[in-house]
Formats: structure tokens, C-alpha cells, sequence
């Protein structure tokens, strides 16, 4: 503290910048990233005398709401240093908290957490965006008591009443109306961690159920309704197409009723498969997911968007007179009824096996298929240069046997890649014969080759593929219903941006709630939503903290009843039914109370001290 005092005395820049490499958030090398600026180091080494002085000193204080080259503020450099454990988790929530609360004493108009950097983020999104799933918590469910403070607040305790408590969450940077939202980026973002488990963290989790219940189930059930109609009337227009005895395409029309009910399912069959072409191009196009997006976030996107251009291109051939296009009817029928299981993330037993079906294909089933391809095309290309036959494109003609007038089909030649390639895929079932041909020089090597391949595919890698995946049941097991909850968030969010905004809006969760005063005496409204929750482990501490009468002033009667909604709760139950669903929610959960922990009388007399006279 002497040597901080000594230099800003003699006129050192407080916003002087590290501009070295070993400052930088550069991947994969090792350094220590604090903000660049002075202030933000002092912050970031939990040196909260430094801080204060820093920014309160007489000879040159520094801009606490300075940026650095990336446009992070102190905040952003407090969250990016966040690593989720639990002494961490309380240096920086501290600190984060002190920072505000110096802030709001400075320039109380200044809304410090509303900057964001360079990337458009928040320190609320930033959180969000890199898994800081403790911080992020933090930061939603912040409640400050004192009035002078009260505005930096994003929870706001409505009532209580034993372990229960009705509060109201700010939704400012979190529902999808406000671009780079919370939701969007916990959803979208493949690369954030934790991000299913930050789901469960209230808001959020209720946010979402309250928009399943409000509308979007709704559409989606109708969604799934016009989508079966569409796959059933593909399958019965493709089960009664014309054969070749009628001719070639496109074929004659005869005026008759199954000809016009096959004409009706055809075009009704193009069209949809033209809506789903364009819904995938919007959805590319708002969206632009990386390579890894598209088979995780999009996966289901994408195969929409696949049996659209098969469907499509189906049509394209038949009009143009090719016979082919019964293979891309094939194909986009069978995937078309894959696709149907897109439809049980509404289910949450039939969503956790969609969800263990999804990761074992593109995880188990293709990292499998890359190694059996290698050794199944290598032992292919070996037997196949071993193999000595002279009957190589000879054409099949019918021999009949001497004892039998029943003709014979000659045996095929195995010179050939494709056949020897089918025969081996054979011993991979189990179906293959050691003795599939007698024509080869080297018989030992031949028996050799084949058992080496039988004992790599399929013993090893078979038995490998069925460990792999019954690791993988069980890894999403353990999270299977948060895992859902994240497929159906994302399924949430796509049913939303595929409406009008007008249509969204009119269905928005929350109320606008005078919550109380800003720092220069106007009403503080704020679009709050309403969350019922019990925490059974430290109700009889805050029962005494929380004033459950209005009672005192007629400011305080006016600020506690402006937080009334005239709408019911976000789950209309009684009490009796109430407690135990909120008990359940909290064991899902699963999420330290962060929030209660600053509650206490100690760190109320630590807020208080912080502040000037002026502000007490």
C-alpha cells in the first residue's frame, strides 16, 4: 500500500496498461490476465484497500468504469478470473459485490454492470457465455437490504412465510426480447460448460417452464401434429407411385379418384418438404452455428433441412424424367420418420432416450466407424491381392449338374474390392465362411488374415463399441433430466424465433413492477418475473431478517405493495402442494444459496463502512 500511495502521489497513470504477451488471454500459453489495468489487478489479487484507495485517492483517482483493450471493466476481469470452486467462488462474489457498491457511492447514476466489452457481453453474459456457473448465480440472484443499495439489486423478496418465499427476479439481459440474451447464449452456445447444469439456476428454470406452459408446448404439439400428417401422407403417396409397367416419368394421369388422391398427397408432400427446406435456410442463416454446432445444438435442425433437399430433389428428377428419383424418396422417407424423434423432447422418458440415442451416434457409433472402415478396407485390400482366380469377369452362365437338371449359379469371383469387401463385412456379423474361396497360393496366410480380422472387428471393436456406449447411458444418466431440460430449452427457443416478435411478445413471462427509487429519485420499474422457492436450511435465521408487515413509512407501504402482481403465481398451487414441488425443485438444483450468504449482519456492517457519510 506504501509503494501504490508513493507512485500515484508522484503522478503515476492509475490506467496505465500491460500490454505484454503474459497479460494476454492468449490459448494455450500460460499467463495471467487481470484486465490490464491497475485498478483491475488490485481487484483480481483480492486487495480491496488498494481498490478504494485507488479510486477515492485525492491526487488522481482512477475511472472505475475504465476499459481495457478488449473493452473489459473491472467486473468482466473479476468474472473471467472465476473458476467455479469454493474459496475462489467467495473472494470474487466479495469483491464483486464491494466494487458495485463503491461504484453506486461514486456515480450512483452509473450502471456499472450494463457495459459491455468488445464481444457485446456483459459481465452477466460474459458468465454465462464461459460456464461461471457460481458467479452467474451470484449475479442473478443478488439481493442487497439497505435502501441506498437497493437498486443494484436483481432479486427482490416479495413475502415469506416459514421456508417459503415469493421473489422477483429482474429479467433485464436474460429472456430472449433483448438480443445476446442470457438464455440464447446458455442454449447456442455448444463450447460453454456447465451450461445444462446453469439452467437449473432461478430464474431460468422456472423461466422456461412458465414459456413451455404459456405457449409453447402448444405450438409444439401442432407442430407435431402437421408434422406426422406430412410424413403420412409421403409414406402412402410413395407406397402407391406408379411402377414401370406404366411407363416412365412423369407418368400419364388417369382421371380417376386414387389418381387425383396420389396427385393431392404428391403436392402436398412437396410443399412441405419446401417449408422445411426455407424454415432450415432461415434457421442457418440467424443462427450461422459453427461445424461443431450443427452436430450438437442443430443436429435435429439439419436433418430436417436433409430430408427437405432429398424430398425436393426427388421432385426435381421425376419431372425431369429420371428413374432415380425413387432412391431420394427412399431416403428421405426413412429419414423423415427418424426425424420424428425430434418431437419426444415434449416427453421427458422418451426425451432422455432421444438424448442417449443422439450422443452414442455421434460420438461412439462415429468414432467406430472411422477405425472399423480403416481396418476393414486395409484386410480387404490384402485378401483381395492374395486371391489367384481366372474366372475375373467371366459372365454368369447357368451350368447344370450332372446328378441335378437344376441350374447352378457360378460362384463370384472375389478379385474384385466390392464383392470381397461385402464378404468380409460378413465376419464382422458373425456370418462369414473361412472357406469362402479355394483360390489362393498362400493358405496359411489367407487363414491368418481372416482370423486377425474376425479377432480385431469383431471381438475388439464391437465389445469396444458396446463399452463405449454403455458409458455413455450411464454419464447421461447422472444428468439426464438437466441434459433434457437443455434439449428442450433449445427446442424453447427455436419455436420462438420462428414467430413473429409481435406473436412472442404478447406471450411474454414477467410484469413491469415498480420495484423502488433509483440513485436520483425517479421509480424504478424493472420486467420482473415471480419465483416461489423454499430453502429449508436457513429459514429460521432470515425469518428475523425478512419484514413480512408493510408497516413504517408511507415510501416503504408504497414500494412494498408495488411489488403485488394481480396475476397468479408462476405455479398455481396451494400450499399443501406447493411446499413439496419447491422442495424437489431445490434438490435438483443442486446449487449453493449464494445469494443468502451475504445476508448476514457482518456483511451488512462491511457494506456501511464502504460508503460515505454522504450516502448514510
Amino acid at each position: 500500500m506504501y509503494l501504490v500511495n508513493l507512485l500515484v502521489k508522484n503522478g503515476a497513470d492509475v490506467h496505465v496498461r500491460a500490454h505484454g504477451e503474459f497479460f494476454q488471454k492468449i490459448k494455450g500459453k500460460t499467463g495471467f490476465y487481470f484486465g490490464e489495468l491497475p485498478l483491475s489487478l488490485a481487484a483480481c489479487t483480492n486487495q480491496l484497500n488498494i481498490v478504494k484507495y485507488l479510486l477515492e485517492n485525492a491526487y488522481h483517482s482512477a475511472n472505475i468504469a475504465e476499459q481495457d483493450s478488449m473493452g473489459n471493466t473491472i467486473l468482466h476481469a473479476l468474472v473471467e478470473i472465476a473458476d467455479n470452486t469454493e474459496d475462489n467462488t467467495k473472494f470474487v462474489t466479495k469483491m464483486y459485490n464491494e466494487v458495485l457498491i463503491l461504484g453506486a457511492s461514486i456515480n450512483p447514476t452509473l450502471r456499472l454492470e450494463e457495459i459491455a466489452n468488445r464481444r457485446g457481453l456483459t459481465p452477466l453474459t460474459l458468465a454465462a457465455k464461459t460456464g461461471k456457473i457460481q458467479v452467474f448465480a451470484y449475479i442473478l440472484r443478488r439481493e442487497m437490504k439497505e435502501p441506498e443499495c437497493r437498486h443494484l439489486s436483481r432479486k427482490f423478496t416479495e413475502w415469506a412465510y416459514g421456508p417459503v418465499h415469493s421473489s422477483l427476479y429482474d429479467l433485464s439481459s436474460i429472456d430472449t426480447c433483448e438480443k445476446n440474451s442470457v438464455l440464447e447464449i446458455i442454449a447456442y452456445s455448444s463450447e460453454t460448460p456447465n451450461r445444462h447444469e446453469m439452467l437449473l439456476v432461478e430464474p431460468l428454470n422456472q423461466l422456461l417452464q412458465d414459456k413451455w406452459d404459456r405457449f409453447v408446448k402448444h405450438l409444439f404439439y401442432f407442430n407435431f401434429f402437421i408434422y406426422t400428417v406430412h410424413i403420412l401422407i409421403l409414406t402412402v403417396a410413395a407406397y402407391y407411385r406408379p411402377t414401370k409397367k406404366q411407363g416412365k416419368p412423369p407418368f400419364t394421369f388417369h382421371y380417376t379418384s386414387s389418381e387425383y388422391l396420389r396427385v393431392t398427397g404428391e403436392i402436398l408432400s412437396v410443399m412441405g418438404g419446401a417449408y422445411f427446406f426455407f424454415r432450415g435456410i432461415k434457421y442457418f442463416q440467424q443462427r450461422r452455428p459453427s461445424l461443431k454446432a450443427i452436430f450438437t445444438n442443430s443436429y435435429s435442425e439439419l436433418l430436417f433441412f436433409i430430408h427437405s433437399v432429398l424430398l425436393l430433389g426427388s421432385a426435381v428428377l421425376y419431372i425431369s424424367k429420371q428413374e432415380h428419383y425413387v432412391v431420394l424418396m427412399v431416403f428421405a422417407l426413412a429419414l423423415g420418420w427418424s426425424n420424428l424423434l425430434y418431437y419426444t423432447r415434449g416427453f421427458q422418458q422418451m426425451g432422455i432416450y432421444s438424448v442417449m440415442l443422439e450422443k452414442m451416434m455421434l460420438r461412439d457409433l462415429g468414432r467406430f466407424i472411422v477405425v472399423y472402415l480403416l481396418f476393414h478396407f486395409g484386410f480387404s485390400t490384402a485378401v483381395v491381392t492374395l486371391i489367384e482366380e481366372d474366372n475375373e469377369g467371366r459372365p454368369e452362365i447357368s451350368q447344370v449338374h450332372d446328378m441335378c437338371p437344376c441350374p447352378v449359379k457360378p460362384r463370384p469371383s472375389y478379385n474384385n474390392l466390392y464383392t470381397t469387401c461385402l464378404e468380409l463385412f460378413k465376419f464382422t456379423i458373425g456370418m462369414g465362411d473361412l472357406e469362402f474361396t479355394e483360390n489362393y497360393h498362400f493358405k496359411s496366410i489367407f487363414i491368418i488374415l481372416l482370423l486377425t480380422y474376425v479377432v480385431l472387428t469383431y471381438i475388439l471393436l464391437l465389445n469396444m463399441l458396446i463399452a463405449l456406449m454403455g458409458e455413455t447411458v450411464n454419464k447421461i444418466a447422472q444428468e439426464s433430466k438437466s441434459i433434457w431440460k437443455l434439449q428442450r430449452a433449445i427446442t424453447i427457443l427455436n419455436i420462438e424465433n420462428s414467430y413473429w416478435n409481435c406473436v412472442v411478445n404478447s406471450f411474454r413471462s414477467g410484469k413491469r413492477v415498480l420495484v423502488g427509487t433509483t440513485p436520483d429519485g425517479k421509480d424504478d420499474y424493472r420486467w420482473c418475473f415471480r419465483v416461489d422457492e423454499v430453502n429449508w436450511s436457513t429459514w429460521n435465521t432470515n425469518l428475523s431478517i425478512i419484514n413480512e408487515d408493510p408497516g413504517g413509512s408511507a415510501e416503504e407501504l408504497k414500494r412494498n405493495l408495488s411489488f403485488s402482481f394481480k396475476s397468479g403465481r408462476v405455479s398455481g398451487k396451494n400450499w399443501k402442494t406447493l411446499v413439496p414441488i419447491l422442495r424437489d425443485g431445490k434438490r435438483e438444483g443442486s446449487l449453493k444459496p449464494i445469494s443468502e450468504d451475504y445476508a448476514d449482519s457482518e456483511e451488512q456492517d462491511a457494506r456501511k463502512k464502504s460508503l460515505p457519510n454522504s450516502a448514510l
